[in-house]
Formats: structure tokens, sequence, C-alpha cells
């Protein structure tokens, strides 16, 4: 009786152990069911709307396309959150800034901008624990400085006059970061930032200015993205839109084109397609008084209008806003190009409202700069080709000048053209191969 027993209570004990694993497993399932699925992430691991930009459609531009007989494609960077490319700068500059402690959560960043990487920036920065403070030229679109005031940053208009000037918009931000800096040392603020010190911005201390009453009271310092000179610009779309846009097309592009202001975008995209393949060529589309178009093509930097020894008010007398520029900057030093077009004013505005009607596309002035761009390289290099441009942002930000016909007849651009004869397309030649 005795082994039967035994035999009996050895079965017992592993049945036992076989339900113990059983629910055991059982469990487990039920648990991995019940589990929320984990979230994707970005490579910047971030939700919200940082992880929101970047990864924007690629599209063809069926009007341009057909007209030319090439690919024309349009990355639509005004679907990022903030409505512009700008939004990929902020981020990156904002991250860059925080990582090397230049930045921290309750501090101020400060930005000299004609609009967009403004807005970018107020955009962005709450996601980050900071905020907004914005140096803006008087003379552009107001509803810039609308949008940058209900996004909660503060906003100062300013004249505009030459970057060499003290008073120029870029300058007065470099100020301001420093103003903060100074503002958070002396109450004490900066004893709350885990140690670290927060240094004055490039070298620059503000001289003059009344710390008691500057805007920028209360924050845990300030830092100057510094957009122009700031390389994380250039990083953005070397690590982004670059790679984006060859993923996009399967590796198939022969042709890049932009405009420049910062030279960011077309410096980060056009190093980056290049180092894919040696072939893709990159161009530049430069507005009117820009110096861009006679250094790429002459490698001088002047105007037609500084050689004749007069000074244009902004510096430079075109319409579109935020491209166009006559000194090098850090970022544009960094791009690869193979040559420039000269875009005119009227072409962009002829250009913009051309998409409007053919394309459905409602576009900002670079980005009908940038398709007229496209649309000279296509002339340039023949039909069969894949060429890839930037709409950095829509119309909405330009409808009280770029989109204001009674704006545009003060300076003659009223758009009146009926087709592509504005870029020396007859209307016959539209839906068949450019020759």
């Amino acid at each position: 009786m005795a082994p039967a027993k035994a035999a009996g209570a050895a079965a017992a004990a592993a049945a036992a152990v076989s339900l113990a694993v059983l629910s055991y497993l059982l469990c487990s399932l039920r648990s991995q069911r019940r589990a929320p699925p984990e979230k994707k992430r970005n490579g910047r691991g971030k939700d919200g709307v940082v992880g929101a930009v970047g990864n924007t459609p690629l599209i063809r531009i069926d009007s341009l396309s057909d007209a030319t007989g090439c690919e024309i494609l349009g990355k639509c960077e005004f679907l990022n959150p903030g409505g512009s490319v700008k939004d990929r700068v902020a981020v990156k500059i904002i991250e860059e800034a925080l990582e090397s402690g230049k930045l921290v959560r309750g501090g101020v960043v400060t930005e000299g901008s004609a609009g967009s990487t403004a807005i970018s920036l107020a955009t962005v920065a709450p996601a980050y624990g900071c905020k907004c403070h914005v140096v803006i030229p008087d003379d552009v679109a107001i509803e810039k400085s609308q949008i940058l005031e209900a996004l909660g940053a503060t906003v100062e208009r300013v004249r505009p006059v030459s970057i060499t000037h003290r008073d120029h918009y870029v300058n007065i931000a470099r100020r301001r970061a420093t103003e903060a800096n100074e503002l958070a040392s002396k109450s004490g603020i900066d004893e709350q930032t885990d140690g670290i010190q927060l240094e004055h911005v490039n070298g620059y201390h503000c001289r003059g200015e009344t710390l008691s009453s500057s805007p920028l009271r209360n924050y845990k310092g300030g830092f100057f993205a510094d957009q122009f000179e700031n390389l994380a610009n250039f990083r953005a779309h070397y690590e982004g839109t670059g790679p984006e846009i060859w993923e996009q097309t399967g590796g198939n592009i022969d042709a890049f084109v932009a405009a420049a202001g910062t030279g960011g975008t077309l410096a980060g995209v056009s190093r980056f397609l290049q180092e894919k393949n040696q072939k893709v060529k990159c161009f530049l589309i430069d507005p009117p008084g820009s110096g861009l178009f006679n250094k790429v093509t002459r490698g001088v930097m002047y105007t037609k209008e500084e050689a004749e020894g007069r000074r244009l008010k902004n510096p430079f007398d075109t319409v579109t806003e935020g491209i166009g520029i006559n000194r090098l900057t850090e970022n544009f030093k960094m791009a690869n190009l193979d040559g420039a077009f000269r875009g005119m004013d009227l072409e962009a505005v002829e250009m913009s409202r051309f998409l409007l009607k053919n394309d459905g596309l409602f576009l900002g002035s670079s980005s009908a700069m940038n398709c007229v761009g496209a649309v000279r390289v296509a002339q340039s290099i023949g039909p069969g080709h894949t060429i890839v441009t930037i709409l950095c942002d829509n119309g909405m930000r330009h409808l009280s000048k770029f989109h204001n016909d009674e704006y545009l007849d003060q300076y003659g651009l009223r758009p009146r053209a009926a087709s592509l004869e504005f870029l020396g397309i007859n209307s016959r030649t539209i839906g068949k191969f450019y020759s």
C-alpha cells in the first residue's frame, strides 16, 4: 500500500504544479491582452506636438509636371503642426540647447525672425517648458505677429535696418537673451537650475537697456536661437528633411532646388542628397536684391543695386518674406550647390495664383518662389527628370501682402497671367512635355 500511496502523492504534486504553471500562463496572457499597446515613438523619443514634426508628404505637382515633362515634387512642410518647415529647426535648436545646458526648463528662447521660425519656436517651446520672445521687422505681414501673440510669445516689432546696425532685429534678439540671463542671475533664479551656469550669448553683453523694465523678468535665463548661424538648423535638415526626401523618392531624384534665408534647408538637404548620390544636382533660386545668386554664380557677394551705391529698405526690395540675404551664414556655407537661378517677384506672385487655380495649392511667397525654381531647373535639364522642392508654408500668413492684390498694385505686381507664360511656357504646351 505504501508504494501506491507514494505514487498517488507524486501524481497529485505533479498535477498541482501543472495547474500552477497553466494558471501563470493564462494570467500572463490576460495581462498582455489588457496592457495598452506601446506607443510608437519617432527618433526624438517624444510624443505630442513635437512628435508630429517632420515626415511630411511628398506630392506630385501635377500642373508643373505636365507642363515641363519632369516629375516636379513638393514636400508639404506646411503640414507641420506649426505650419512651416521651420518647425524642424525649432525642435532641433531647442533640444540641442537643453542637452548642452544653455537652456533650461523655465527659460526663454529669443529669436529675430521674419515670422515662420518665430511661430515654430512659439509653437514647440511650451512642450519643453520654455517661453518665447520674438523680435520681428515691422514691415512683415501683420498676421504673423498676431499669430505669435496668440501662441503666447512676447513680440517686439522694430524698424528694418542693416544687419550691421546695433538695432537690427537679430541683434536685438541676441541682447534680449543676455538680458534674461542677467536678470536670472540678479534675482537668484539661476541658483535653481541644478548648478548649470547660464552664459552670456556669443560674448554679447547688454548695454544701456533697463533690466528692471525688461519683458524678460522671471525666467530661468535666456537662450538666443540664432537660426542664421546655429548649425542645429543645418542638422535638422541633414538628419531629417534630406533622408525623408531620399526615402520618399526611393533614391530616384535628379535635382533639388530651394530659396535660402538662413540657408539651413538648402544646405542640409543638398549635402545629404549629394552624399547619397553625387549625380543629384542642387540649385538655389534667389529673389530680387539678394546677394546669394551672385555669390553662387560669380563668387562675389553683391547686388546690382548696391554696386550702384543705392541701399534698399529691407535691405532688399522683394515682396517675398523669409528668403534672400546679403551675407553668407554659417548654415549656407554648408550647402553643396551646382548653380543658381534668379527669381522675380512677379514670377512668384503669378506662380502662387497658377498653383491655386490648377492644383488647389494655397502657398506662401517662399513656396511659390521655390516652384518657380523647380520650373527653371526643369527648363535647364530637360524632360524626364525628377525634381524636388520645398513647400515651406501656406498662404494664410501672407493675406495682407503677398495675397493682397491692392498691396501688390503698389509695386505693379498684380497677377494677370492666364497660364505659365510668365516663365516662357506657352499654354498650348500644358499637358505635353516641355520642349
